[in-house]
């Protein structure tokens, strides 16, 4: 069975930063693409980033493209989202998800397996 956990979240003022990380137990993360997602307060879950199994691929939405970094640390069995310049639209439960296979894909339906979600909040 693949547990994925999510910590990290918090709150934060606008224009500032926040590391997330998402450790996975079980043997899929040296196997499976990465991914996070979040979902705001009354809005569907969207993408955010991706990352390929060897890391040298990712993937952004447009809304986290020079703003946040995605990296994993397979000895670690770690993935993180770097978040830089936070807005207030930000804010929203921030989920880590995980996909068996090779390509990266924004897609919701296509991954796997999901943690329960960090709450990120900023607000000043």
């Amino acid at each position: 069975q693949v547990q994925l956990v999510e910590s990290g979240g918090g709150l934060e003022q606008p224009g500032g930063s926040l590391r997330l990380s998402c450790a996975a137990s079980g043997r899929i993360f040296s196997s499976a693409i990465m991914g996070w997602f979040r979902q705001a307060p009354g809005k569907e879950r969207e993408f955010v980033a991706g990352i390929s199994i060897s890391g040298l691929r990712r993937n952004y939405a447009d809304s986290a493209k020079d703003r946040f970094t995605i990296s994993r640390d397979n000895a670690k069995n770690t993935v993180y989202l770097q978040m830089n310049s936070l807005k207030l639209e930000d804010t929203a439960v921030y989920y880590c998800a995980a996909r068996r296979g090779t390509g990266l894909t924004p897609m919701e339906g296509e991954y796997e397996y999901w943690g329960q979600g960090t709450q990120v909040t900023v607000s000043s």
